[in-house]
């Protein structure tokens, strides 16, 4: 397991959250060198939840600070990136970063762990990206219970993922409990990639529709999910999307380099992007 040789892309700091300034071509590249060198690092998915969800949780916010990437989800984060000055950011949207990832992983040879989802969603989600990528390689499927592992339930699913060989896993458990997840386990999982993808596990496999561009493009795209799920939602964006536009208006993004920290790394060769 090596360390990484150079910096990562830099970051900026959206309220305390490093945010990774690059764009889906550039991030695909990132991941692609990790599993070349075989470094084991893991992929925050980011938007204004998470970042909001970090502000109530500083461990929370140092998981996404200690990440490989912690790409630009949504639109608020590539303006906040804008504004702080960075104009080489666009949005690296989860299902998007998953679908060229995997591209790129037929082209490789790399094999895939698809870890989290309800009840029969990751197979069907190996289902239908086997047919949208011939050639792709998976490895396996688990579908943990809603409730927290004991610990000889987490110990085979570390030897079952270890064992099945995967260069990547995807994680679709919803931010924070993919985050945590990932920062637990990129030092035991021999996978070379960790993604924190949620909602794209049920966006590929065809059980949740996914907004129209037009809305994912001008920031929109919450107003969707919300009109669709308004039971579920009404109070992550009612309470979060205001508070996040007042916070960032009195604390402006600003650019941070990605720099060590060796006090408190996850894992073997993992980074941090701290902000400060």
């Amino acid at each position: 397991m090596s360390a990484p040789d150079q910096p990562g892309p830099p970051r900026v700091d959206v309220l305390g959250v490093g945010i990774s300034c690059l764009t889906l071509e550039s991030a695909v590249e990132e991941v692609s060198g990790w599993v070349v060198r075989d470094d084991h690092r893991y992929v925050c998915v980011t938007g204004v939840h998470g970042v909001m969800e970090c502000r109530r949780d500083p461990e929370l916010a140092r998981i996404h600070n200690r990440s490989g990437l912690t790409t630009p989800d949504g639109m608020p984060m590539v303006w906040s990136a804008r504004w702080a000055g960075r104009r080489d950011v666009s949005r690296v949207y989860g299902p998007d970063l998953m679908a060229v990832v995997l591209a790129r992983a037929v082209e490789r040879g790399w094999s895939s762990f698809f870890y989290g989802g309800g009840p029969g969603v990751g197979e069907l989600l190996a289902e239908r990206l086997s047919a949208r990528f011939p050639g792709l390689r998976i490895a396996g499927t688990w579908t943990p219970p809603f409730r927290p592992l004991r610990p000889d339930e987490d110990a085979e699913v570390v030897r079952v993922i270890n064992a099945s060989g995967a260069q990547l896993v995807w994680v679709g458990l919803s931010t924070p409990k993919q985050e945590r997840w990932m920062a637990e386990h990129v030092g035991t999982l021999r996978a070379n990639v960790l993604f924190g993808v949620g909602a794209a596990f049920d966006l590929h496999a065809g059980t949740v529709p996914q907004a129209p561009r037009w809305a994912q493009r001008s920031g929109l795209e919450w107003a969707y999910r919300l009109g669709r799920e308004p039971r579920r939602l009404w109070r992550r964006y009612l309470r979060n999307n205001p508070a996040f536009v007042l916070d960032i208006l009195a604390h402006p993004p600003r650019p941070v380099r990605t720099i060590p920290d060796p006090a408190g790394t996850v894992g073997s060769g993992s980074r941090a992007g701290a902000p400060r």
